[in-house]
């Protein structure tokens, strides 16, 4: 039977599974499918089983996990030329899970994400790291303080040069802590795909996208506190005054004690005399 849910229905439903039940590329590839209605997301799914399959007849004999890693970053940066995109950061095909299957170009999250699959495919279990500025992966097993950065071909790390990362991107004063390198869950993954999406679309002043950006956080997470202000910003910027008032309201109520709140509140009273005149 066919499924005729919207992508974003669909987003939702495979979210609420358990985490470990939970497929980051067919999630990642509804939040594609909103920008590419006709894209046929078990092409994509198929795509990534052969290349696992391929992986799976290279992996070494004695199944030494760096020796994996190396096997995983020879195939996928060496044999099949992913990169990242230094040229073209912002472009917005680079956040969406098709588009960097078919061009091999990406940003950290996204080739996060390529890498991730793979590894789970051959039953090497990694997670993502949303480490401030960048993102990277690490394995899940026996606990290993290792990282993978796919952005710079998969190059290995360890905590200090991840904390020596950190310090170049945010100074001296910047440290690491412990909730940096924590494995990240599902829905926080998506979200943060989202919020990229939601940036480069409102530096492109593409308002609608922004908008759908933002609303399929709020439908994923309604917790993202800071998007009902976002969202009740653009609202009023474009003159929706109706929509803005309710989520900046929502906004305060959930967030008091903000440190923006006095501007939202003066915004919220723009708002009013507006609405009181004749």
């Amino acid at each position: 039977m066919t499924n005729t849910a919207l992508p974003s229905q669909r987003l939702y439903q495979e979210l609420q599974q358990p985490t470990e039940r939970v497929s980051l590329a067919r999630a990642a590839l509804y939040l594609a499918q909103e920008d590419s209605p006709h894209l046929v997301v078990d092409d994509y799914l198929a795509m990534l089983d052969r290349m696992a399959e391929t992986l799976r007849q290279r992996l070494p004999a004695d199944g030494y996990p760096l020796k994996i890693i190396r096997t995983i970053n020879e195939y996928l940066f060496n044999d099949l030329n992913f990169r990242g995109n230094s040229v073209d950061y912002y472009d917005p095909r680079n956040s969406f899970l098709n588009e960097v299957l078919e061009r091999r170009v990406g940003i950290p999250i996204t080739l996060s994400l390529v890498y991730l699959e793979l590894a789970n495919r051959i039953g090497f279990p990694m997670a993502g790291v949303s480490m401030p500025g960048h993102f990277l992966v690490r394995p899940t097993v026996n606990e290993m303080a290792v990282f993978v950065d796919p952005f710079n071909r998969g190059e290995i790390l360890f905590e200090q040069d991840c904390n020596d990362r950190l310090k170049q991107m945010f100074g001296e004063a910047a440290r690491l802590e412990p909730q940096h390198l924590a494995p990240v869950p599902p829905v926080a993954f998506l979200v943060r795909m989202l919020t990229n999406l939601k940036m480069i679309y409102l530096q492109n002043r593409d308002v609608p996208k922004a908008l759908d950006a933002i609303n399929r956080i709020l439908l994923i997470n309604p917790e993202a506190v800071a998007e009902w202000r976002d969202r009740g910003l653009i609202h009023y910027q474009q003159g929706q005054l109706d929509q803005a008032q309710l989520d900046l309201e929502r906004y305060l109520y959930q967030h008091p004690d903000a440190a923006d709140a006095f501007e939202i509140r003066r915004v919220i009273e723009q708002i009013e005399r507006v609405q009181d005149e004749p």
